[in-house]
């Protein structure tokens, strides 16, 4: 058995910012294990701009994002496996990976972090009617298809769900010379970020069809087409709705779900709502000494959020190690939300925090010219307008010590949406 003091599952850009900020704390023998043969995860198949606004103050499509990290990774000699596939986690901290090097792994940790990412609704999570035929693609997968592979999927394409990942595969299918004849959306908004609706749909024409879903794919062998339909209030085809569009793609962008199949195996608990762990202030999970950041927390719309949160969890799982006293969790403070307000992360605190804390956020619909409010017991602290609030927009609210130190007896904190 060979032993670390902190293991990182996960090579991608969480695990990365985590790796770094880990170092800078001072921890020397850490170990990063990635499934894929590079470092960067998602980002190396995300060759389009719009990443590093916040953390580099310019813009970087994917690749360019992630090098920034790998370049930091060797510059700091932190090792990593790839090609690795972790198989199981223990909740007192021993990894077990399996290298086509190295063989079967047996590794313990003092603390681990995990940073596996997410991955995409498929089909099957799905209840379309029609044959298993070839041409129904997740865009994720198609992405990786065009980008990496050189290999186009389809030439007449419609894009069901209107997630990021589909929003701005439409504008690549169409870059590639492709036909993307619409995106079906089910819900009466986009999932996507406003500027992705603007830059990948509206800049080409590509229509966005709202309150709509596939109903029926055709095709025995190769897919030939889809019937969509307009849906009522609870989500049900409308008769006499139906429309065929001839297509040989149908990508698919209806969600994407936390990898916490390992976070199970540790007795981790997890939320119902986001599918990731349940965190307190420094990212710990239930489980003691293992953390959790990135879109195996939550999934984030922005990488630069997922480095910001990773960089926490570094930090703090560093603290963990050299400190030796741990964080108790018998005297929890919990994150309520309430009316709008679908998540918070983090989701309970249990000491009076030293630095800032940054809760993040989603809410449940689309709200216009609403308040986003925090509540200490049922005082409310704070309050800030926007013109508009959106579920495919992450959202957040910062509470600061003094702010804290001003409520030395706090039963709860709430977050919640109010119209003024």
């Amino acid at each position: 058995m060979q032993s670390y003091d902190l293991i990182i599952v996960g090579g991608g850009p969480a695990g990365l910012g985590a790796a770094l900020a880990a170092r800078k704390k001072g921890i020397q023998n850490l170990l990063i294990i990635e499934r894929e043969a590079y470092l960067g995860g998602i980002l190396n198949q995300c060759i389009h701009n719009g990443f590093g606004l916040h953390t580099f103050k310019e813009e970087l499509t994917g690749p360019e994002y992630a090098e920034r990290f790998v370049s930091a990774i060797h510059k700091e000699n932190i090792p990593y496996l790839l090609g690795t596939m972790v198989l199981d986690i223990t909740s007192d901290k021993v990894v077990y990976a399996l290298s086509p090097t190295e063989g079967l792994l047996t590794l313990k940790a003092k603390a681990i972090i995990l940073a596996m990412g997410c991955r995409e609704k498929p089909r099957g999570a799905l209840t379309i009617p029609g044959s298993r035929c070839s041409g129904i693609l997740t865009a994720g997968t198609a992405q990786k298809l065009v980008n990496m592979r050189g290999f186009m999927p389809g030439k007449e394409v419609v894009v069901l769900g209107s997630g990021d990942i589909g929003l701005i595969m439409a504008r690549r299918m169409t870059l590639e010379g492709a036909k993307v004849k619409a995106v079906a959306e089910l819900l009466p908004y986009s999932s996507g970020l406003k500027r992705n609706i603007v830059q990948c749909l509206d800049d080409y024409g590509i229509p966005l069809l709202l309150n709509h879903t596939v109903t029926k794919v055709h095709g025995k062998d190769r897919l030939t087409g889809v019937t969509i339909a307009k849906v009522d209030e609870s989500k049900k085809p409308i008769p006499n709705t139906s429309t065929f569009i001839p297509c040989d793609l149908l990508l698919l962008s209806v969600g994407l779900l936390p990898e916490n199949e390992l976070s199970r195996k540790a007795s981790i608990e997890l939320s119902p709502i986001t599918g990731g762990a349940i965190v307190n202030e420094i990212l710990e999970t239930s489980t003691p000494g293992i953390f959790a950041c990135g879109n195996v927390l939550h999934v984030h719309d922005l990488v630069d959020y997922v480095t910001t949160e990773s960089e926490i969890a570094g930090a703090h799982a560093a603290d963990y190690i050299l400190s030796h006293t741990h964080s108790s969790t018998t005297d929890k403070i919990p994150i309520l939300v309430t009316e709008g307000v679908r998540y918070s992360v983090p989701h309970f605190l249990t000491s009076a925090p030293t630095t800032p804390i940054t809760f993040r956020f989603r809410v449940d619909k689309v709200y216009k010219d609403a308040y986003k409010c925090l509540y200490i017991n049922d005082m409310r602290v704070m309050k800030k307008k926007k013109r508009i609030f959106t579920p495919g927009e992450m959202e957040y609210l910062i509470l600061t010590p003094d702010l804290l130190a001003k409520h030395p007896h706090i039963t709860s904190i709430t977050l919640k949406i109010e119209r003024s």
